[in-house]
């Protein structure tokens, strides 16, 4: 039995006394161990495992401490009854004819599945040419200064101060440190009041979303987009208006003053990366006052800059409290932390957070205080140094494997992010490309999923350059012109 239960692996990355720990813990609450049978002595187990008999010893007492084990004076370890106690013991249900089960089709109101997502592979990570958008190379990572920040976040105070319900406030660090490092960067100043945190930009977007549209509500969105704006806009109004995109943004014109409001990505618009000039800025400000309808500024990336001064974000010029401002820590830090940001007037914050206190409450307070440390201790603002740097030497890497290998593409000029958009030749498909790209072990986006119409062009890809190391980006873009050779 116990050599069924028990087995230390050496490639594990934890520590030998914590697996001992798991599958203890684990063969007691799976009702694997028998109640009145001793546990092996710590000097049988340390030799049946191969490991050091202090490790077990330090393993049992942990787990007597907990509730797990009893100690009974010359007899060995047994498991304390106690800890099964309150558990429900009953066979698992098995459907069968004579029951009915619901038609989830009918109940189910709408069905986001369906919608046009962007699709990634979970395994991302093990595919060598993975030239993906929005994903973090692990190497990039500050992993000792997340520590130090880790460790910090788990004194004593902090702790008390993370710990009770915070009800639908936020972290007054993380807020203090938004007003102080990050929203001054983009030229931006608000009041506490006018910050909420998120659940990275999404939520904000469907928080918006749930607050500002109904069914008659028109929205303008950059054509080409974000795919996940436009997918949580239209859950809630078909009233989708296309706003087209050149080599500044999107152009502002007569489709803009019907819309109650639009989405814009002016730092690098998504998809195309292009930056939207100062004079833009303030012509679609000036549009918006004397139509009345509302900014959504998506400054999703406005950090990584590569060439020249960085223009103020769009909320900087706002005089008339037009423009919502929504920020992520996604693109420098990491996409799994979840942490975002939204700023905007006194009067829509409030309703945004007492919505968001019905859906989540608050982020997770621990990690908002972790994000807080990181910020005041001058890690993030090395990290984006150090991010833009790199990426900058990439963007190079990759500029020169495209003019080298796919010269019949056309690129908009960019300067900055983490991702080319890149038009193929005119009888490209790149969703067949896609799928063979993959089997050849390169990762790519199709571009049609950022347009709104039901016929997209087929022949854009959008190639990032975050998730890839530099080295690999030369041999996966010649390879991936074969593919498009071979295509046409």
């Amino acid at each position: 039995m116990w050599n069924q239960l028990f087995r230390i692996s050496k490639d594990r990355k934890i520590s030998y006394q914590r697996q001992l720990r798991e599958m203890i813990v684990s063969a007691i609450l799976d009702d694997k161990l028998p109640l009145e049978i001793p546990l092996p002595s710590s000097r049988e187990l340390a030799r049946h495992l191969g490991i050091a008999r202090n490790t077990v010893v330090l393993a049992y007492q942990q787990l007597i401490d907990e509730g797990y084990l009893v100690a009974r004076e010359r007899s060995g370890y047994y498991i304390d009854k106690t800890i099964l106690d309150g558990r429900v013991r009953v066979e698992p249900l098995k459907l069968n004819a004579e029951h009915n089960p619901p038609d989830w089709n009918r109940h189910i109101k709408f069905h986001p599945s369906q919608q046009r997502n962007i699709i990634k592979p979970g395994d991302w990570n093990k595919y060598p040419y993975p030239f993906l958008f929005g994903q973090l190379d692990p190497q990039l990572f500050p992993v000792a200064d997340w520590r130090e920040c880790c460790r910090q976040a788990l004194s004593v105070s902090d702790i008390q101060d993370v710990t009770p319900d915070a009800i639908d406030s936020d972290d007054p660090l993380l807020i203090e440190q938004i007003q102080a490092r990050i929203l001054p960067r983009r030229g931006v100043w608000a009041a506490r009041d006018e910050i909420l945190i998120t659940m990275g930009a999404q939520q904000a977007l469907y928080i918006l979303a749930d607050l500002l549209i109904d069914k008659g509500t028109r929205v303008g969105i950059e054509n080409p987009g974000y795919p996940d704006a436009r997918n949580i806009f239209e859950l809630k109004s078909p009233e989708m208006v296309p706003l087209a995109v050149d080599d500044f943004g999107i152009v502002p014109g007569k489709e803009l003053n019907s819309c109650d409001f639009i989405y814009v990505t002016p730092s690098h618009q998504s998809p195309t990366t292009v930056t939207m000039p100062l004079e833009r800025r303030e012509l679609l400000l000036e549009q918006a006052e004397k139509n009345d309808f509302l900014i959504i500024e998506d400054d999703y990336e406005s950090e990584i800059n590569f060439v020249g001064d960085p223009t103020p974000a769009l909320k900087s010029l706002d005089a008339s409290e037009r423009v919502i401002y929504v920020g992520s820590l996604s693109k420098t830090l990491a996409p799994g932390l979840r942490l975002g940001y939204m700023v905007a007037s006194k009067s829509l914050i409030e309703e945004a957070r007492a919505l968001r206190r019905l859906m989540v409450r608050h982020p997770p307070a621990n990690n908002q205080r972790i994000v807080a440390l990181f910020l005041s201790m001058g890690h993030h603002d090395s990290l984006i140094h150090r991010l833009s740097e790199t990426y900058k030497d990439r963007w190079q890497v990759m500029g020169e494997a495209l003019n080298r290998y796919i010269p019949e593409s056309s690129r908009i000029p960019s300067f900055g992010g983490t991702s080319y958009w890149v038009e193929g030749p005119d009888k490209l498909d790149t969703r067949k490309l896609k799928t063979q790209a993959c089997d050849a072990g390169i990762l790519i986006e199709s571009g049609d999923i950022c347009f709104l119409q039901d016929d997209p062009p087929q022949n854009f890809i959008r190639l990032g350059y975050s998730a890839i190391s530099a080295n690999q980006i030369e041999p996966g873009i010649k390879k991936l012109a074969g593919l498009i050779h071979d295509m046409i």
